[in-house]
């Protein structure tokens, strides 16, 4: 039987976050019809909405790609699992919910890289039209928007103390750092409401889907992008056991993020003609740069055991104390059940010569070996700075023409000698601010990586063995004008036509933060420039 086919306006491919962005977006013009495809199921299980349940979703079929990199040379030969949102939502529904623009002067290098229309002004006006900040506008939020930012719904003396003794340290306190401009430690703002994940399924896509004209298919895996000549006329998609096929007339939109997208590519024939070749995929435009350039936060963990502190380690041991997790909860919406992954944050810098801060800490009331493994059984915290500017970089490439065959993803982590310097610096930083008088009472002792690793080059060593992804993968299909670059400033595949490239693969180089905020201004901004180009 011969595959059956519908026509719309706009083919979305993946309905994570920059998707549910551009569905609401394209749809709101109610001349457009729109197609969105998830590969994965709605955003019904109830781990999505508490914001714990990140625990329950990575990891998780249900929830997530479930990806693992290759060996890592820099990470003492360690392959790391690497998440990727399977789900209405994508990342958004499985992420730690924290709210960071970036930095001005990363928007600005975009826009001196030759993208005209990403500079810093450029991406405010869409930061502020996003935005709905529960403390109102203190002079750099935007209010009324579909995305709520609140604060966090508990506290931890422990913190507390660790942020005053970054002061003491040197770092100033901010009543905010949803920007990483300047130096600075406090609590992360983060995407939720009342104590429940807001994400961009909740945000912009649940709204939309009211509309006619705007068509939400779940369960469907996009097979590859059908071309007519130079033009990418629609998609072939399986939906359960049935192949269909969508045509697009003004454009396919890929929105899979920084591992789907340039996967897609590839197996539809876009990509470097000697690898597609390699692979038996028949060429239909040679585009080396597609899965290049892959930039990922790297964060490392660093452990310290504590005295006569309250941590989350201890409270979940016994089930009484799980039941009094559960019951401020189901009460009140706030106490640990409610938690990011990282309540305290800090920019800082590694060097004083660096004219922005280059180092994130993500900060912890408690502690484990690895991610998705048991909390430790004393008491102890988790500092974990990462390097937000990170020099080395690695590549996603298909390695079969079928694209259920997961792809290889290799972020190359600290191959570069100034990432492991970074690295050093950011670990003797640690060490500095722990040292502080206003932790002292606590009696901190290094758990992980230990003191015995002293020296620059010890202490890059040390990094590569508490060193794991913070789950920001971005660059894969990056703008820019060059031979190597897949798409330009208006995010149109370069050398094809009407096909796009609209989430975190476009970045051609990552942001200084967090970079769920940043993904739903590319989509913003994408879709814009979609219906401008295609006339409506």
């Amino acid at each position: 039987m011969s595959p059956l086919t519908d026509t719309y306006d706009f083919i979305i491919v993946g309905g994570g976050t920059a998707g549910c962005v551009l569905a609401n977006r394209l749809s709101a013009n109610p001349k457009v019809r729109v197609l969105l495809l998830e590969a994965g199921g709605k955003d019904d299980y109830i781990w999505v909405r508490i914001p714990v349940g990140y625990l329950y979703c990575m990891g998780n079929p249900r929830t997530d790609w479930c990806f693992r990199t290759e060996s890592q040379k820099g990470l003492a030969g360690r392959a790391l699992n690497y998440p990727r949102g399977r789900v209405l939502g994508g990342c958004s529904s499985i992420n730690g919910m924290i709210y960071v623009r970036g930095q001005k002067a990363d928007y600005d290098h975009w826009r001196q890289l030759g993208n005209i229309g990403w500079g810093a002004d450029d991406v405010m006006e869409s930061f502020h039209k996003l935005e709905d900040f529960a403390a109102g506008d203190l002079g750099m939020h935007g209010t009324g928007g579909e995305v709520r930012i609140e604060k966090q719904r508990l506290h931890w003396p422990l913190l507390d103390a660790i942020a005053d003794a970054a002061v003491a340290a040197g770092i100033p306190k901010r009543a905010s750092i949803t920007t990483s401009d300047t130096d600075g430690v406090g609590y992360f703002s983060v995407t939720q409401r009342r104590g429940l994940r807001w994400s961009a399924a909740t945000a912009f896509l649940r709204p939309a889907m009211k509309r006619a004209n705007l068509t939400v298919v779940t369960s469907a895996v996009t097979q590859k992008i059908l071309f007519e000549g130079r033009r990418a006329v629609g998609v072939e998609y399986l939906e359960g056991r049935a192949l269909k096929i969508a045509r697009a007339n003004a454009s396919v939109i890929l929105a899979a993020g920084a591992i789907g997208s340039p996967h897609l590519l590839e197996v539809s024939g876009v990509g470097d003609g000697a690898r597609l070749k390699s692979l038996h995929i028949p060429l239909v435009h040679h585009a080396p740069g597609v899965g290049e350039n892959l930039q990922d936060h790297l964060q490392l963990r660093c452990v310290y055991k504590v005295t006569g502190a309250a941590t989350l380690n201890e409270r979940v041991r016994t089930l009484f104390g799980k039941a009094l997790i559960g019951a401020e909860y189901a009460l009140f919406r706030s106490g640990p059940m409610s938690m990011a992954p990282s309540q305290l944050g800090l920019f800082a810098r590694s060097d004083a010569a660096m004219e922005t801060p280059d180092i994130e800490f993500h900060i912890q009331p408690l502690s484990l070996d690895r991610f998705g493994e048991p909390l430790h059984a004393f008491p102890a915290f988790t500092m974990a700075p990462c390097n937000l500017r990170p020099r080395s970089r690695g590549a996603v490439h298909a390695i079969s023409p079928d694209v259920a065959t997961a792809p290889k993803i290799d972020p190359n982590y600290l191959a570069d000698p100034h990432d492991r310097l970074v690295a050093a610096r950011a670990l003797r930083l640690t060490r500095r601010i722990v040292a502080q008088e206003p932790l002292r009472r606590y009696a901190p002792v290094e758990y992980m990586p230990g003191l015995h690793f002293e020296s620059d080059d010890e202490l890059a060593s040390a990094a590569g063995q508490v060193g794991s992804t913070i789950f920001h993968p971005v660059g894969t299909a990056r703008m820019g004008q060059d031979a190597g670059a897949v798409v330009d400033e208006r995010l149109r595949v370069r050398g094809l036509d009407g096909l796009r490239v609209v989430d975190a693969s476009v970045m051609p180089a990552i942001t200084s933060g967090n970079t769920n905020a940043p993904v739903m201004v590319i989509a913003e901004k994408g879709a814009t420039m979609a219906l401008k180009d295609a006339g409506f």
